[in-house]
């Protein structure tokens, strides 16, 4: 799952308000906020899209909006009670605004439909990943006072049809969904009763999509599915098929100024073939988040990651055999159930062989309805895993160190993504193809411009460079 954050951080939430220009003049406004990982968001521009054909436009301000969205996530408590404190803050909205409607979307919508329609009583809306075509029969019933739900999950549903409409900030990268769903039974995660069975979309969509977004300026996609390595679609008809690297390809083809990332992928289904076709395109990024989850076979298995900690580590050497230079990202979950000392050493040795560029790392924390909470008790303290945590982070932030003194005297492409957060007057920031964020400055460089940095200054969380002649 493609967290949206830079840092290594401890139970993230990520929220945003999302604004566009939709229908302008429009009498009804709708007001979206997005939590969780990439795909979340992906999902709120298809909504956008949604309402903007029913007559909707979007606003910034709570005060004016018709209409609020909370597009969920569930895959961690606080990301649940995140969403709590939102919900309460808008029922004193909704006592000076009557007609105010409230919704809550995503995979928290489907978990928890009952307590948020009838026992909590904090929603009018309640509607789950794949059924968000009906929201506009949804509203208005919920405009004449009855309260609506549709958590339905489709096999099918793709929205390949749906053109997103864009909510993101810079106009330089943007997310293209390929596939739906998750097939991998984790025995901690609730994405398989949240969103379904995978499902993969037409190719030819997908690329349509990417050649747009490269038409209106965007010189980034990233690829996006729970899992994309298992992307996979069949034309029955004709008895052909595209597999993940077929896809990576026709995308890389549109053009060599669009960069292609993809997120997420699963360390069992991540082939030869991907990491052959990423080592053939220059513009497909040297970068991929490889998920470890736990460095322990035991505590792998527990987990049903079908994999050993072995083989993970050869996964590890396979990439960087066939890609030099490949920048690799994970996620760790410390203290799940029965986790031993040992069992976290074990978490450590890895971290340590992995080097990774970017990790994201949390306790771990039991969700109703998953595998491990029927089968598993949730054993392992508190205090304990606050502590393996910060010991894992520690980690990391070395391992951060030593990537980032690497890249001194190193000239890297950048892709201008805007104004730098600090100097934002006299500094843009951008990325380089392995993910890292470069401050410089701006000299005649303009937002998506691709420029050739020099690296002269380093820290654990950040780099900074010079702008080539």
């Amino acid at each position: 799952m493609l967290d949206l954050s830079s840092k290594t951080i401890d139970e993230s939430v990520q929220g945003s308000a999302l604004e566009s220009t939709l229908n302008p003049e429009s009498k009804k406004k709708f007001y979206i906020e997005s939590y969780g990982c990439a795909m979340n968001f992906n999902d709120s521009e298809i909504i956008a899209s949604i309402l903007h054909q029913h007559g909707y436009g979007s606003t910034q301000n709570l005060e004016q909006a018709d209409l609020i969205l909370l597009n969920t996530c569930s895959i961690r408590e606080k990301a649940e009670q995140t969403v709590r404190f939102r919900l309460n803050h808008f029922k004193g909205l909704k006592k000076r605004n009557r007609s105010l409607l409230v919704g809550v979307l995503g995979c928290m919508a489907e978990r928890l439909k009952d307590k948020l329609l009838e026992e909590e009583k904090l929603v009018d809306i309640v509607i789950g990943p794949d059924a968000y075509r009906s929201l506009p029969s949804l509203i208005e019933e919920a405009e004449g006072g009855q309260k609506s739900v549709n958590v339905l999950l489709s096999r099918e549903e793709t929205y390949a049809d749906i053109s997103p409409v864009r909510l993101d900030q810079n106009g330089v990268s943007s997310f293209v969904s390929i596939m739906r769903g998750c097939n991998n039974m984790c025995s901690f995660c609730v994405v398989p009763f949240t969103r379904g069975r995978e499902r993969s979309r037409d190719p030819y969509s997908i690329v349509r999509e990417a050649t747009e977004l490269f038409e209106q300026g965007y010189r980034e996609v990233t690829l996006l599915g729970q899992n994309v390595d298992s992307y996979r679609w069949e034309d029955e008809a004709h008895h052909t098929s595209v597999s993940f690297a077929q896809l990576l390809e026709k995308v890389a083809l549109i053009d060599p100024l669009l960069r292609v990332r993809f997120s997420t992928s699963h360390p069992k289904d991540i082939t030869d073939e991907v990491l052959f076709t990423i080592a053939k395109y220059e513009n497909i990024c040297n970068y991929i988040h490889l998920p470890l989850q736990s460095g322990s076979t035991r505590i792998l298995q527990l987990m049903n990651r079908t994999y050993t900690k072995e083989w993970y580590l050869h996964k590890i050497d396979r990439i960087r055999e066939i890609i030099p230079g490949c920048a690799i990202s994970t996620d760790i979950i410390c203290g799940f159930c029965t986790e031993t000392e040992e069992d976290h050493q074990e978490t450590i040795s890895v971290m340590k062989y992995g080097v990774y560029e970017l990790a994201y790392i949390y306790a771990y924390s039991e969700r109703p309805g998953t595998l491990a909470s029927r089968r598993y008790e949730d054993d392992v303290p508190a205090e304990v895993k606050s502590r393996r945590l910060s010991e894992i982070i520690d980690v990391h932030r070395e391992n951060s160190r030593i990537r980032n003194l690497e890249e001194l005297g190193r000239i890297h492409t950048v892709l201008v993504e805007g104004p730098a957060k600090k100097n934002a007057d006299s500094d843009h920031c951008g990325r380089t193809d392995t993910n890292k964020m470069v401050n410089f400055a701006k000299g005649n460089s303009q937002i998506g411009d691709y420029v050739k940095v020099k690296i002269i200054d380093s820290s654990s969380g950040s780099l900074r460079g010079e702008i080539l002649p």
